[in-house]
């Protein structure tokens, strides 16, 4: 049975999905331990290779080189493939977006093709199901937006500095980002307030308290290291108002909520109508989304007037793996592509 491990090495989390005969068979996410050393990337690696048969071939892209543990990304892609090259014994492959899969050497000669190349990952095996719309991944921490075209990824960025200059790349997402990071100020008991500058609540406590968040998207410590009841959620983000919160019942703080929750939304919309409007993306392309926060890949198609089609529906996988593939969409995305490098004889 052709077996490949498909590999995204994140700062806060590593997926690894099971490929088996073109077919998802098993995803999983593993948090890395939250501590400021290198050494967190071995420890999560060691535990999801106790999921791997020994026989697998291995694809691996990343993010985790952005991760402030590295002096630069170099530095980081170097010491992210000499680890999985050490696991793989020297046969795993990089995805380097445009370069194509990468051996060992050839991965950190063209590091910065390797560097967060799984956003185009999951847009290039996309594309080939759906040539025409624009792909979101909603993540934890940021929200991608890649235009396809004509069966093609059409972006005009490649690095995050580029595709965020192009609004390809949105710094917002679901879980991780800071609350004051989506506004400034909001309504509260009729009238509107300034908030605090401070990290006392994340976008995770705002789509809790709207019942959008899934239960596995966040496996971050929340920010005063409490629970992640909807009461302890309100409860941060009227520390955001320099509140309490017995001062209002949960359903102010679900209307607090949506506020923050409209601001994010219209910010990645602004970038989404850019990228549109560039690419002249026919009215009837959907909107593809992926990542544990695809429900706001989902609210947008319905803002934008177009078709919805989730990741999970546009590949081969096991029912009860779906939600995990969606949400580890480059992992999948890798794993799949580079079947044909691994076990497709040579022309």
């Amino acid at each position: 049975m052709a077996c490949v491990i498909g590999w995204d090495l994140g700062g806060a989390n590593l997926k690894l999905a099971r490929i088996e005969d073109g077919r998802a068979v098993d995803v999983a996410q593993i948090p890395c331990p939250i501590r400021q050393d290198r050494g967190k990337f071995d420890a999560a690696l060691e535990e999801a290779l106790a999921l791997c048969p020994i026989s697998a071939a291995h694809a691996v892209t990343m993010t985790g080189e952005l991760s402030d543990v590295f002096s630069d990304r170099a530095e980081g892609v170097a010491y992210l493939v000499d680890m999985m090259r050490a696991a793989s014994d020297g046969e795993a492959l990089f995805y380097g977006g445009r370069s194509g899969f990468l051996d060992c050497i050839r991965a950190v000669e063209h590091s910065f093709d390797v560097a967060s190349a799984n956003w185009h990952a999951s847009a290039m095996l996309i594309a080939q199901v759906i040539p025409d719309g624009l792909f979101v991944d909603a993540g934890t921490t940021t929200t991608d937006l890649v235009p396809l075209k004509a069966g093609a990824v059409a972006a005009r960025g490649y690095s995050d500095g580029e595709r965020l200059a192009e609004s390809e790349l949105v710094y917002t997402g679901v879980v991780r980002t800071p609350v004051v990071a989506v506004a400034r100020t909001a309504p509260f008991k009729g009238r509107m307030q300034r908030i605090a500058a401070e990290r006392f609540a994340t976008m995770a406590d705002v789509w809790r308290l709207l019942g959008e968040l899934p239960a596995d998207a966040d496996p971050c410590p929340t920010p005063d290291l409490a629970g992640k009841s909807v009461q302890e959620s309100a409860a941060r983000l009227a520390r955001m108002l320099g509140r309490d919160a017995d001062e209002a019942g949960l359903l102010a703080f679900a209307d607090l909520a949506s506020h923050f929750a409209e601001c994010q939304l219209a910010e990645i919309e602004e970038a989404a109508r850019t990228l549109i409007a560039r690419e002249a993306i026919k009215p009837d392309a959907p909107v593809i989304g992926a990542g544990c926060g695809r429900f706001i890949a989902k609210q947008l198609a319905s803002r934008l007037v177009r078709p919805y089609c989730d990741f999970a529906e546009l590949i081969d996988c096991a029912p009860d793996v779906r939600e995990m593939a969606a949400s580890c969409a480059p992992a999948v995305a890798v794993g799949l592509l580079a079947q044909g490098e691994f076990f497709l004889p040579p022309a």
